[in-house]
């Protein structure tokens, strides 16, 4: 009798409180997928991997994501995005459970393209169940706070699974132990939140498997693709320090292990959030150009480390990657509101991501070969060079041929 009388209060409860539970789960959901970034030099040592096997891991988590947000985007608006993100969590608690108990390099890239397609649908359908249920109305809020939420999701992860590898007997176990637990708790509680299937539509239906994509026209379009490329470095240099800041780290800070670069990584999350709730009523041009010499101040500093190997550049670069991740992108977002029209917003998002997503793929790629071939230091600053050059013809165009809102 106490037993059903303390389940009664707790559903009255989360079903009273729908709007955090969801905050909730939409943590939870994004916390298992950099989890595995500080691990990954332990996983290298353990199953004998060259850093190309390495990056690997991480592309293909990433561009599992990229196919889910194409192909499964529209899912939410079909089915509803309570049935959604509840499935997504089911998926990615089932695949960062199979991270755990991974034994060897195939069946944990599996549970990396698991964990992939899961955080795409729990990223889209939680962002939508926020809006839905934000009784102020206040849609600039509802974006504000999924974005807040992704980035302290995305860097509790890391941060929290490079402290238990740091000190743990079994890192490779035990680090994806919170994560599990805590998705089996948002499950509980999302299957306790009340939902309201969508309302049928009279508006043709696209095939769900058909990516929707659109290209802004005329003078639009290069200030289109002025935004995207600031995010394909965003993208680019976060995956940087996501996939291989293990890897370099070693040669330039005294302090080793997961712990450390787990925390360089969650930084550079939470500074970028926060870069992002400072710089949001600024002007778009100079978040752009300012985030855009941030990143080529911090490939500079990191190319120079490499022969200096001081801690003191290297925090400087973290904090310089951190500003120009999060104004590049503020900046990136602004430029696709304002040039998007609405029947062509989603799309238009849509062909935006797609450009971001590609910067987190082939230059880490790229990466990964160079360091099989030449060595981390080679790559490394080949991919720093290289994304220099790209930044400096952004601010160039920025500044003398493009003209951004202002």
């Amino acid at each position: 009798m106490r037993l059903s009388l303390v389940r009664s209060r707790l559903a009255s409860h989360i079903q009273s409180n729908s709007y955090l539970w969801v905050c909730f789960a939409m943590i939870v959901g994004v916390m298992g997928t950099a989890l595995a970034s500080p691990l990954y030099p332990l996983y290298q040592d353990a199953w004998a991997l060259s850093t190309g096997s390495i990056t690997i891991l991480y592309v293909v988590y990433m561009a599992s994501a990229l196919c889910s947000l194409l192909f499964l985007g529209r899912l939410s608006d079909q089915r509803g995005y309570m049935v959604v993100l509840r499935g997504g969590l089911i998926i990615i608690t089932t695949g960062v459970l199979f991270s755990a108990v991974a034994w060897g390099y195939w069946s944990f890239l599996l549970s990396r393209v698991v964990i992939g397609l899961a955080s795409s649908l729990i990223v889209t359908s939680a962002s939508i169940g926020l809006t839905k249920l934000n009784r102020s109305g206040d849609l600039q809020r509802a974006a504000s706070t999924s974005s807040l939420l992704l980035a302290f999701g995305f860097g509790l992860g890391p941060v929290l699974g490079g402290l238990i590898a740091q000190w743990s007997t079994y890192p490779l176990r035990t680090s994806y132990i919170p994560s599990v637990i805590m998705g089996i708790m948002a499950i509980y509680t999302l299957f306790l939140v009340p939902h309201t299937p969508p309302a049928p539509s009279s508006a043709p239906k696209r095939a769900l498997w058909r990516p929707s994509l659109y290209l802004p026209e005329g003078a639009k379009r290069p200030v289109f693709l002025t935004g995207a490329f600031c995010a394909f470095t965003a993208f680019a240099m976060f995956s940087l320090y996501a996939s291989l800041a293990p890897s370099f780290m070693s040669t330039m800070v005294p302090w080793h292990g997961p712990a450390v670069s787990g925390l360089s990584i969650g930084v550079i999350l939470f500074l970028s959030a926060g870069t992002q709730l400072l710089t949001r009523r600024w002007s778009t041009k100079f978040n752009v150009l300012l985030g855009l010499v941030f990143f080529t101040a911090g490939n500079g500093l990191l190319i120079l480390n490499t022969q200096q190997a001081s801690p003191w550049l290297f925090i400087s670069c973290v904090l310089f990657t951190a500003l120009g991740h999060g104004m590049c992108l503020i900046g990136g977002m602004s430029i696709v509101n304002h040039v998007a029209t609405p029947e062509h917003r989603a799309a238009t998002t849509s062909s935006y991501l797609i450009i971001g997503y590609l910067g987190a793929i082939a230059p880490i790629l790229g990466m990964g070969y160079l360091a099989d071939q030449f060595g981390m230091t080679a790559a490394l600053i080949s991919f720093c060079s290289s994304l220099s050059v790209v930044c400096i013809l952004l601010l160039a165009l920025s500044l003398f041929k493009v003209q951004l809102p202002r």
